[in-house]
């Protein structure tokens, strides 16, 4: 039997695609239809938001906390959250949950390193490209990251937070992010990492200027393996 996989949500587009990648690509391991079972679970993205604004990390914990009950209470074996940034709240929640977590950037970290790359562009909100979740966790596998210009952090944070968690994708922000990853090319980076869990649902790796590293379908993937381990 496969083990029980419990999402902590933040935001409903990145879930959302993460789950519909265990749910498709389960089968290919599983069966025809097949997936482990899946429980998810949320709080507003409006509740995390106060706490990020506030740099309050405890708060976000506790929110994360709060859905991983939840979702062990229905069963689930272990837990993943598919959010990039929540993740500075990481060391608060595994001490404290009641059920194994694996971590998103590790799920990123570990692809890295099996694809060769050595040097990462970090894209993400401007919490996650600031904050210490990427550098911390690459850092363990020896591989070095850098993140965008102030400028550029403002207009991605901006895409983020008032298109792609809405489900607006344009043209226009598509083209940009391609155009933020052609500069991180010209630096010396060997690839992208989509630190923010909508981001996959704009760059379109066929037509990006560098190799991507795809945060959420990593962490669904991951999933995947660690349920039928």
């Amino acid at each position: 039997m496969a083990k029980h996989i419990g999402i902590v949500a933040c935001s409903a587009e990145g879930a959302a695609l993460c789950y519909r990648t265990i749910c498709t690509e389960a089968p290919s391991k599983m069966g025809e239809h097949m997936h482990p079972e899946v429980t998810m679970h949320t709080h507003a993205l409006g509740e995390y938001m106060i706490a990020i604004r506030e740099g309050n990390w405890e708060k976000i914990a506790e929110l994360m906390l709060s859905s991983t009950q939840k979702v062990s209470q229905i069963g689930a074996q272990f837990a993943i959250c598919p959010d990039n940034t929540i993740h500075q709240a990481f060391d608060f929640v595994k001490d404290k949950s009641p059920i194994p977590w694996l971590h998103i950037a590790e799920a990123v970290a570990k692809k890295a390193r099996e694809d060769g790359f050595k040097h990462l562009a970090i894209l993400g909100t401007k919490y996650l490209m600031t904050g210490p979740v990427y550098p911390v966790t690459l850092k363990k596998f020896n591989i070095t990251s850098q993140i965008p210009d102030e400028n550029d952090r403002e207009r991605i944070d901006d895409i983020i937070f008032n298109e792609l968690v809405n489900g607006v994708f344009t043209e226009d922000s598509r083209l940009y992010f391609n155009e933020v990853i052609a500069k991180f090319k010209n630096q010396g980076c060997d690839a992208a990492v989509l630190g923010c869990t909508e981001i996959p649902l704009i760059v379109d790796s066929d037509d990006c200027p560098l190799p991507v590293l795809d945060s959420t379908r990593l962490l669904a993937r991951a999933a995947i393996k660690e349920a039928l381990a």
